[in-house]
């Protein structure tokens, strides 16, 4: 049997995922990067975009923003600032929820406004560029 890798995924609500895996995929703000059992330490902040978790045989993806991923002889342990299982998003409500933040960038009063309208387009953009995979 090969070696397992441990993974942890954990958000400010709740630790989402803990468990050994063969592999997981991770968008690092380099690049995509794969972690197996025995993968040389280091850490990355990451980008908006999904996480492969492959185990078993299967995928599961989770759409993660912010935070970092860190490998050690341990394991693999990513601290999300947001985590959504993909498999509960709906296109069409994400969709929605785009055109509501281009709409709200286009009302901005002010530096803060404009932020958060364009920190919204960001997340909702890559959140459905994580669907479409």
């Amino acid at each position: 049997m090969a070696d397992k890798l441990h993974f942890d995924l954990v958000s400010p609500e709740a630790r989402v995922f803990a468990g050994e895996v063969d592999m997981v995929v991770v968008p690092g703000v380099d690049g995509e990067f794969g972690v197996l059992a025995g993968h040389a330490p280091f850490m990355s902040t990451i980008r908006a975009g999904a996480i492969a978790v492959h185990a078993d045989g299967e995928v599961t993806r989770t759409f993660i923003q912010g935070g970092f991923a860190e490998v050690t002889p341990e394991g693999l342990t990513i601290l999300a600032e947001e985590a959504i299982d993909l498999s509960t998003v709906n296109a069409s409500d994400i969709e929605r929820e785009l055109t509501e933040a281009r709409e709200d960038l286009g009302q901005a009063r002010n530096e803060d406004e404009t932020r958060d309208a364009q920190a919204r387009i960001e997340k909702f953009e890559a959140l459905l560029r994580a669907i479409a995979h």
